[in-house]
């Protein structure tokens, strides 16, 4: 049984730990850190799932309530092996989660709420590096076409601006009027909320500016500057997301939401002649690195390949 310290979590509406048994103090600590953060809300987001994953398995895992100084190296290593060996999660995800879970434990160990950090040396899975996988030119197609037989300015829209100009969910969400300078000619956006609030003007083509001008004359007459707006409102994250959930089931792709577009536009732009330079001063990448990642095959590539082999 638990010790009769652990705190009630219904003491706050906002406790993220709520329904995992904590000691003192834990959800406190949890908000400081995050509060200190330089980060997108859904850098934060992840942050505050993936550390909650990871307490609600200490808890069932040890039969105790959570308690960063009770966490152990061999805490940490048994959590990435059962996510990877009994939860099957892809490498990707398991390692996101170390990184969430280090982040935090450095910032514990430099506040002296922990007396040794225990992710310190814990190892990531190592995978093989492949492209960010985006749609082909057919779901491309068949997903514009139905935008366009439902006279749907709004989606079209959404979509357009992230299929030629790499945007972000965030930047689509945070998007505003006087962020856009369109015509028939010429047009950029400016996306002024990119990852450590980076600011980057874009050049947006004439498919992308003719879908913006057709949604601008039919935008409802509201006083918020956002661009895109709802029945409610300016869309949230969430209102962006249900577009693309109600797409997903009129056209059948699986694979559809807000990054897999942003990959579309990044294999695109490198196949059909633009350099990686380029690409990453649009995409917002302060490094090459992160942009050479659409460089590489993706799976289906490497399988094309191997299925033409003979001996």
């Amino acid at each position: 049984m638990y010790n009769s310290c652990v705190q009630d979590d219904k003491n706050s509406e906002h406790n993220v730990f709520q329904g995992i048994p904590i000691r003192p103090n834990q959800d406190k600590l949890l908000s400081d850190f995050i509060q200190g953060l330089d980060c997108s809300s859904h850098t934060r987001q992840a942050l505050v799932f993936d550390i909650r994953k990871f307490a609600k398995w200490f808890c069932e895992a040890n039969c105790e309530p959570w308690d960063v100084g009770r966490v152990t190296f061999r805490d940490v290593a048994d959590f990435r092996d059962y996510l990877h060996r009994d939860r099957k999660q892809a490498s990707s995800t398991v390692n996101r989660c170390l990184i969430s879970i280090r982040k935090y434990f450095k910032w514990l160990a430099a506040n002296n709420s922990v007396a040794n950090n225990p992710v310190q040396g814990i190892k990531e899975l190592k995978r093989q590096p492949l492209a960010p996988q985006g749609l082909d030119r057919p779901d491309v197609r068949k997903l514009l076409r139905e935008v366009e037989l439902r006279s749907d300015t709004r989606s079209k829209a959404i979509f357009s601006l992230i299929l030629y100009t790499g945007a972000r969910l965030s930047d689509v969400v945070q998007l505003e009027r006087t962020d856009l300078s369109i015509n028939e000619r010429s047009g950029t956006v400016i996306y002024r909320y990119g990852k450590g609030s980076k600011q980057r003007t874009v050049p947006v083509p004439l498919p992308a500016r003719k879908a913006l001008l057709d949604y601008l004359d039919t935008r409802p007459p509201v006083q918020s500057e956002q661009v895109f707006i709802g029945e409610r409102g300016p869309l949230n994250n969430r209102g962006i997301q249900a577009v693309f959930e109600k797409y997903k089931a009129l056209t059948g792709i699986e694979n559809l939401h807000p990054h897999v577009l942003r990959h579309t536009f990044s294999h695109s732009f490198l196949a059909q002649g633009g350099n990686l330079c380029q690409l990453a001063q649009i995409l917002g990448h302060e490094s090459l690195n992160t942009t050479a990642i659409y460089t590489k095959n993706s799976i289906g590539q490497l399988a094309d390949a191997t299925e033409r082999l003979t001996y």
